[in-house]
């Protein structure tokens, strides 16, 4: 699994920065917040890594939104594929998750 304490910061794509907002309404700062959360929750992402390991988050914002992260890691950096909204069946997972480590 990935050791989020090695990443040093965020890395944005020009193409990306811009789409998740456009597309879901989250922005980059929002996105980079669900790494702040205690009870994120990461795991790999075995269906789409063609070239590179790609991993899920799925975390809290302060603004109580939960989120559903793809990124990857380049260097010490996390460099965000894709941010949205969680839905429901994601929700449930991060609330297990949660409780699991409670």
């Amino acid at each position: 699994m990935i050791d989020l304490s090695k990443l040093a910061g965020f890395e944005w794509d020009k193409g990306n920065i811009d789409k998740n907002y456009i597309k879901h309404g989250i922005t980059p700062n929002e996105a980079e917040e669900v790494f702040l959360d205690d009870g994120v929750a990461i795991e790999r992402d075995i269906k789409h890594q063609e070239m590179e390991k790609r991993y899920i988050a799925i975390g809290k914002i302060s603004s109580d939104k939960t989120l559903f992260i793809i990124f990857t890691s380049r260097k010490s950096k996390i460099r965000i594929i894709s941010a949205r909204l969680a839905n429901k069946k994601e929700r449930r997972v991060y609330e297990e998750n949660l409780k699991k480590d409670s």
